[in-house]
């Protein structure tokens, strides 16, 4: 899966703009800044990027979708047709399924850990495993919070953005919160698996930790100017409410009956 990705990846970035018949100078692919597009995109595709207002036209061929607009007019103006850019938009939706997979993966084994210790609601129900030892009920309720996350993409864009924009942010954090804790809190008495980084451990640790900070701020700060509330980054708002109520919930309650995670479970 990750080979396919990285396939993909240099495929689009080199197909595209081969086969445009019209590229954007290096000039412009380097050192362009334009508010209408948020970030830049990658290099490759950025040499076939023309007008950048129309890629983002609802009267467009893609109705809006940028990547996918540049694919179709980098083919239909060399060949007379857009289908080479709708194979090169099928490459990025078979990397985005891989990825919507292992994200129901992840999610699902995060799950049932959390079940497994106690922490969920309805603890005893998302813990239990089939006879392939798969956690089936917490894999489907992985998929379900999905399609309840997606859903109102069909009424609000906006509100979608808002709930993805915050996807990328929290699992860095989430990522960086243990290793905060283990090279500071649990420095000293923290036990080193079978593998591990010796006296490099911490160092990484901090490098991380480092870059998630960095990271979080950036992806907080507004995408596009003027800000209003169609283009507010509500990331701080929504990274800033599930700390509260995570907070929370651990001072009220969890505090007095959590006992951590469990190690053994034949115990």
């Amino acid at each position: 899966m990750a080979l396919l990705n990285i396939l993909g990846v240099f495929t689009l970035m080199f197909a595209v703009p081969v086969v445009a018949t019209e590229r954007a100078s290096a000039k412009f692919v380097f050192s362009h800044f334009n508010t209408d597009n948020s970030w830049g995109y990658i290099l490759g595709i950025a040499f076939a990027v023309k007008d950048v207002p129309y890629l983002l036209s609802p009267d467009n061929d893609a109705g809006g979708y940028a990547i996918a607009e540049v694919f179709y007019l980098a083919f239909k103006s060399r060949y007379g047709n857009g289908v080479g850019g709708i194979i090169c938009l099928g490459i990025v939706a078979v990397a985005v399924y891989f990825c919507g997979m292992s994200s129901v993966t992840s999610n699902s084994r995060m799950t049932y850990a959390f079940s497994r210790d106690g922490a969920m609601p309805f603890s005893s129900v998302w813990h239990k495993v089939n006879k392939q030892e798969v956690p089936i009920n917490a894999v489907w309720l992985s998929a379900f919070i999905s399609l309840c996350m997606a859903l109102p993409s069909l009424g609000s864009l906006v509100a979608f953005q808002a709930m993805a924009s915050v996807s990328t942010t929290a699992l860095c954090i989430a990522y960086a919160l243990p290793t905060l804790f283990r090279i500071t809190l649990a420095r000293k008495c923290f036990v080193p698996g079978p593998f591990n980084l010796g006296r490099y451990g911490v160092l990484v640790g901090w490098i991380t930790v480092l870059w998630v900070a960095t990271i979080t701020v950036l992806f907080s700060l507004p995408v596009a100017y003027p800000v209003t509330k169609n283009t507010l980054n509500y990331t701080p708002v929504a990274v800033g409410g599930l700390f509260t109520l995570v907070l929370s919930s651990w001072i009220v309650s969890a505090r007095h009956w959590f006992k951590g995670p469990v190690t053994n479970l034949g115990a």
